[in-house]
């Protein structure tokens, strides 16, 4: 079968051909037919993700696709069930075996690159706004990167708990996606002051963080008193130090946020946040927005949209 494979950090993924996998006990086998991308898998090629993988790796954190076979005396959906998975890699493959507890069964007429979009974008939102930050109908939510693959799913999951949200993003062709998805009020983050904007619309209540670098030191600065920045990631390429003796005198929560941790510690959290977010979206109160779609043999090329930020909402590979 065919895997979009690193074999050393920091080099160009490769497409590869590999034995097709078999199903150990609590493993099944599941046809891909789609997989979603995200920014870690870009620090998982440098060696910079928070968790190592050992070599080779098949990259792709987002599978979606049909379950071929289940691993020995092990219970699950039946072959022929469509599922999604969450997983730290194998994704980027025609084929995947995958813990059977990472597995949710689709609703019937999700089609495969909406489930590949959904679960670390939407999940990472869901579990940041409610369960962390408790977001409150009512209140001020900032959205840095509001047009990126977590970002925009952060906008349209904050309107939905009726917050007024405020999209931060580069550019109208951005800022234009940001708003289709609920945002309340636009800032183009090439064209000033950040701090200025967000404090002339009155400040915010929750930032919801992916970028961190200027944009982050600018948030901070124009959080209300007694607000919360969620601290997602740092696509702009610079972790930014907090001054303690601010957080003190505003009384500012800072609160770091790691959708995969909650893995190890808390994988009840995640299951049922995704449980909730399928529901919705079976509901037709979802909207997954794919900017791009790429064949496995152009992978690499959809990893590209991500590392040049060119992507708006999110990347999808299919098989």
């Amino acid at each position: 079968m065919k895997a979009l494979q690193i074999t050393s950090f920091g080099g160009r993924p490769a497409l590869c051909d590999i034995p097709r996998p078999t199903p150990a006990k609590g493993e099944i086998l599941i046809e891909i037919k789609a997989c979603g991308l995200n920014f870690a898998d870009l620090l998982m090629i440098d060696g910079k993700y928070q968790e190592r993988p050992s070599l080779p790796l098949t990259l792709g954190m987002e599978p979606a696709g049909i379950v071929r076979s289940l691993g020995p005396d092990t219970e699950g959906p039946a072959p022929g069930t469509r599922v999604a998975v969450y997983t730290n890699g194998g994704g980027l493959a025609e084929f995947g075996c995958f813990a059977v507890d990472r597995c949710l069964p689709l609703p019937p007429d999700m089609p495969f690159d909406h489930a590949a979009a959904l679960q670390i974008a939407y999940g990472t939102s869901h579990v940041a706004l409610d369960h962390r930050a408790q977001l409150k109908q009512g209140e001020t939510l900032l959205v840095l990167g509001a047009a990126g693959g977590v970002g925009l799913t952060a906008v349209e999951i904050g309107k939905r708990m009726g917050a007024r949200v405020i999209a931060c993003a580069r550019g109208a062709e951005k800022l234009g996606v940001a708003e289709a998805a609920g945002a309340d009020h636009l800032i183009d983050s090439d064209a000033g002051d950040l701090r200025a904007a967000v404090k002339a619309l009155g400040g915010a209540d929750v930032v919801y963080d992916p970028v961190g670098g200027d944009q982050f030191d600018a948030a901070f600065r124009a959080t209300r008193p007694g607000g919360r920045i969620i601290v997602i990631g740092f696509a702009s390429g610079r972790v930014p130090q907090i001054a303690a003796n601010h957080l003190l005198v505003k009384n500012i929560t800072v609160i770091g946020h790691y959708w995969g941790g909650f893995l190890r510690f808390r994988p009840d959290l995640l299951r049922q946040s995704l449980h909730t977010l399928l529901a919705w979206y079976g509901e037709g109160k979802l909207h997954p927005h794919i900017g791009h779609t790429l064949q496995l043999p152009c992978a690499d090329a959809a990893l590209d949209l991500l590392r040049t930020r060119k992507s708006v909402g999110k990347v999808v590979v299919t098989m």
